[in-house]
């Protein structure tokens, strides 16, 4: 029996691989074994070749043909492990030549379960890293993929060995943990461009997920879509083949409004996605995927009656090459933001191509659309842009009571911001406090730009007004109403318009629908907006057209507003009264309508 067993975890990082293994046989101790386990790899022989060519007996490969995630592969190792010790070396890390005897030596004291050392660029992170940390074998083992996928590790395995004696550091740097975009954690959280989607992309998950991030909340897509995975949706014989290309973003298992009207759905989906852009496998069934490895002629064996793409900007350029491959197939591209971010990517000749060759292009906000012609004034027929606002959700949701509100109960207005704080900061939430208004934050997650501007005020904003600012977990859908209906309204962005009334100076906020705007309106709520005088934003349209909106423009009318508000349930009454207007199944058939239209 050797002293330690030596775990190296593989996935599509056979480049990083020999560095790895040589500072593994580089380590001042010898007495070590060593399983390379390999989860499914696109690319096998690579791993393969690396070990066959180090030719050292101490070293074992283990493969198995599809990913089952980091919990399995490590269970896995130490199922075999002959050693009464376990340490770990992802394969993109690296050890110096003292790491594994330092390690060593901490366990070798008495009551020493965990040995950790110190890492040579800290990750940010509340937990060890794999790369940092040897343990003595016990019962223990890794939670797997059908219980949690998550970047923390002391949920998946580190709290419940702590449980069991005491963690002893080395007071020594010995090991570098290397950051790059390819890594598990960069791909599980959110301020590093990852997420659950980036995450079912890069592993090709085909089951629904149970996940936590560290930068956002928990989700639990088994328990979500449980109701659609158990519903049938036979054909219809006159049924149109979709092909949905791209990604789906928010409120994805609205697509399947079109499958219970008898059509058959296919998946096709863009590996470069962000967290909250929904790819396949679909965790609520019933839409297959076509190969992505081979998607070409995947789709001529498919052949559908049509091609609808979308959806943001980070779909466009496959959404291009799919438009590209395929001319001669009936296509119909849904966009919803952002015309000036493809602008910034360099995109904006894709986007434009997008909307020219389809057969028709659906756009969020009216306002969007027309945006669209001015912009392609000459290229495109106007008759073939329409309106659908692409990230509303299934009316489904919109089956649950209504909960009691926090008014109700202490007589002071409660405000509710579902996701970011678009446009609040420390100074305007304080001023709504000092008026005796209430923030309410459900589910703020720490991500790149304005989208974790919270980070930097949230901490004062608790400390300096305690009572009335409050910060939730996450809302999922299947609690849309039960939790949002407590409050009296929602935040929709606050921003100042200065495009006088010209759509060719329009911003993106003023082109666009929020997501969360069908969301407040499922709980019975009205929307807090800022007024814009003047100019043409398309949110505040729609809000005064539907009476749903609660318009301001300083900390002084968001008080009168509420107090109105409360008074009279006026907005409240509204917002139940359009509701499923806001759903996708209020579209659906005329969204069918335009895929016949189409098709040849």
């Amino acid at each position: 029996m050797t002293a330690v067993g030596v775990l190296v975890p593989v996935y599509d990082q056979a480049a990083f691989l020999p560095r790895a293994l040589e500072c593994l046989r580089a380590q001042s101790r010898a007495d070590w074994t060593a399983l390379v386990l390999d989860d499914g790899s696109p690319d096998p022989s690579a791993v393969a070749d690396v070990v066959r060519g180090l030719a050292d007996p101490r070293v074992r490969l283990v493969r198995w043909p599809d990913n089952r995630g980091l919990g399995a592969t490590l269970n896995a190792g130490l199922d075999v492990l002959d050693a009464p010790l376990v340490a770990y070396l992802p394969a993109d890390d690296v050890w110096s030549p003292d790491h594994l005897a330092a390690l060593l030596d901490c366990l070798a004291e008495p009551g020493a379960v965990l040995a950790r050392s110190g890492l040579a660029e800290p990750p940010d992170t509340p937990y060890a890293q794999l790369v940092q940390v040897a343990h003595r074998v016990t019962a223990d083992r890794w939670t797997e993929r059908a219980e949690l996928e998550s970047d923390d590790l002391g949920r998946l395995m580190w709290d419940r060995l702590r449980a069991r004696g005491r963690t002893a550091d080395t007071g020594r740097v010995t090991c570098s943990w290397t950051c790059h975009p390819g890594q598990r954690s960069a791909v599980l959280r959110e301020s590093r461009d990852g997420g659950l989607n980036v995450f079912r992309s890069r592993y090709r998950v085909r089951e629904p997920l149970r996940f936590a991030s560290s930068d956002g909340g928990d989700v639990d897509e088994v328990a979500r879509y449980a109701r659609f995975r158990s519903r049938s949706y036979p054909p219809s014989a006159d049924g149109l083949s979709v092909l949905v290309a791209g990604e789906l973003a928010l409120n994805p298992e609205r697509v399947l409004a079109l499958a219970g009207r008898g059509h058959s759905l296919t998946g096709l989906w863009t590996t470069d996605g962000l967290g909250d852009s929904t790819v396949g496998p679909l965790p609520f069934g019933h839409v297959p995927d076509l190969d992505r490895d081979r998607w070409r002629s995947a789709v001529g064996e498919l052949a559908p009656d049509v091609v609808w793409a979308q959806l943001n900007w980070r779909a466009v350029p496959f959404a291009h090459a799919v438009q590209s491959a395929f001319p001669q197939l009936p296509f119909v591209w849904t966009f919803k933001e952002a015309p000036q971010r493809s602008t910034v990517r360099g995109e904006w000749p894709l986007l434009a191509d997008l909307v020219c060759r389809a057969d028709a292009s659906l756009f969020a906000t009216e306002e969007e659309r027309d945006w669209f012609a001015l912009a392609l004034s000459g290229r495109v027929d106007p008759a073939r842009l329409g309106v659908l606002d692409g990230d509303l959700p299934t009316r489904d949701w919109l089956d649950a009571p209504l909960s009691p509100r926090l008014s109700d109960h202490d007589g002071q207005p409660h405000t509710v911001v579902a996701g970011r704080p678009a446009g609040l900061d420390l100074d305007w939430v304080l001023a709504l406090a000092a008026r005796g208004v209430h923030t309410h934050l459900h589910g703020q997650v720490r991500a790149p730009g304005p989208k974790g501007s919270w980070t930097g005020w949230l901490a004062a904003a608790l400390a300096a007004a305690p009572g009335f600012v409050h910060v939730h977990p996450p809302v999922g859908p299947e609690a849309w109403v039960r939790e949002l209906s407590r409050y009296d309204a929602g935040w929709l962005h606050r921003f100042d318009s200065t495009n006088d009334g010209d759509l060719r100076r329009a911003t993106w906020d003023d082109l666009n629908s929020p997501a969360r705007l069908p969301v407040y309106l499922a709980a019975g709520l009205p929307l807090l907006q800022q007024a814009n005088p003047g100019s043409l934003v398309s949110v505040e349209r729609v809000l005064r057209r539907d009476g749903t909106g609660l318009f301001y423009r300083d900390a002084d009318d968001v008080a009168a507003v509420l107090a109105a508000e409360l008074a009279s349930r006026r907005g409240a009454a509204a917002a139940l009264a359009v509701r499923e207007q806001h759903t996708f199944d209020a579209h659906a058939d005329r969204v069918v309508d335009l895929f016949r239209s189409v098709a040849r």
